[in-house]
């Protein structure tokens, strides 16, 4: 007879997840049955997910995943139309971008917030590094989102300004933390709670863990309370299942000018009697977050082209801003 216990996901490898119970940490297989069931996703698993478990069978075995609150995914690549799920059930992501080493990217940072509004994640955006830039790039970033309606955090983990705002900010809730190579993520979680690592307790025998793939991203107690999903950093970054209309409304400094348009379905790309464009001709909105838009309606255009195309060298519009 099997016992099923409701468990957390904290680690999603090749082959397995570490499910986490609260007094205990097991490895357990993932069920045939759940690749079964088509759901345009190319992974049936993620961090976060709860999860029922068979705990009494060898190996302990994933029999379902229960709904999610939200998640956070993007188009899996050029060539494959799926969904590839990052994460689940957080209260909130932080999108860490660094304002020098490396430049700061608004294409990659504005990529994220559109996802994060296309699935209803609230969002803060952590500018990174500021003790290497001067007040005016700072402010003149700042300035680039007074309209997308996103909290901003500033933060260096080398003399602390903004590390204590950081962890108010993810104390007592399990949030996720996004960024690109090199923009200092690690360093903030360690100045955070330093040595911050995920320790596994005791484990099934049957797996040898060495011999799996990281291939997913990790859940990460916090000793103040609550939890950090640290994702791995992803080169590429495409918006998946939103619609040029969809597109529109996840842009808020674009949706408080739409009903200025001449046209209630404008796209704000090359309609006449367009507010937007009418708002960037004049500076009220960024041309960065502009450009970024234009590139995602572009995409989703050519989306049903990219479909069994042949895969690209990716840039993901590494462009600093």
């Amino acid at each position: 007879m099997s016992t099923l216990e409701k468990g957390r996901v904290i680690r999603a490898d090749a082959k397995v997840v570490h499910v986490d119970f609260g007094d205990r940490v097991l490895l357990a297989a993932l069920r045939g049955k759940l690749f079964e069931v088509p759901t345009g996703q190319t992974n049936p698993i993620a961090v976060g997910d709860w999860v029922t478990v068979d705990t009494v069978s060898e190996p302990a075995s994933v029999e379902a995943v229960l709904p999610r609150t939200n998640w956070l995914g993007r188009l899996a690549s050029t060539h494959d139309p799926r969904e590839q799920v990052l994460f689940a059930n957080v209260d909130r992501l932080f999108v860490v971008s660094s304002v020098r080493k490396p430049p700061f990217s608004s294409n990659r940072t504005d990529r994220i917030l559109a996802a994060c509004a296309w699935h209803d994640i609230p969002a803060t955006l952590v500018l990174n590094k500021v003790d290497l830039a001067d007040e005016e790039e700072v402010e003149a970033l700042r300035e680039s989102y007074s309209g997308a309606q996103v909290e901003i955090l500033e933060t260096c983990a080398v003399d602390g300004r903004g590390i204590e705002e950081l962890r108010d900010a993810l104390k007592d809730r399990v949030s996720a933390m996004y960024g690109g190579s090199g923009v200092g993520k690690s360093s903030l979680l360690n100045a955070l709670q330093p040595g911050l690592k995920l320790k596994i307790g005791k484990i099934s025998k049957y797996w040898d863990a060495g011999k799996h793939t990281t291939t997913h991203s990790q859940f990460l107690p916090l000793a103040f309370g609550g939890a950090v999903i640290d994702t791995p950093g992803i080169r590429v970054f495409r918006l998946h299942g939103a619609t040029q209309q969809d597109l529109r409304g996840i842009f808020p400094e674009l949706v408080a000018l739409q009903a200025g348009c001449h046209y209630p379905s404008c796209t704000h790309v090359s309609e006449p009697g367009c507010a937007v464009v009418r708002a960037l001709d004049t500076g009220a909105i960024a041309e960065t977050r502009y450009a970024s838009y234009l590139e995602l309606m572009n995409e989703i255009r050519e989306l049903p082209e990219l479909e069994g195309a042949q895969e690209a060298p990716e840039s993901d519009g590494e462009e600093s801003s």
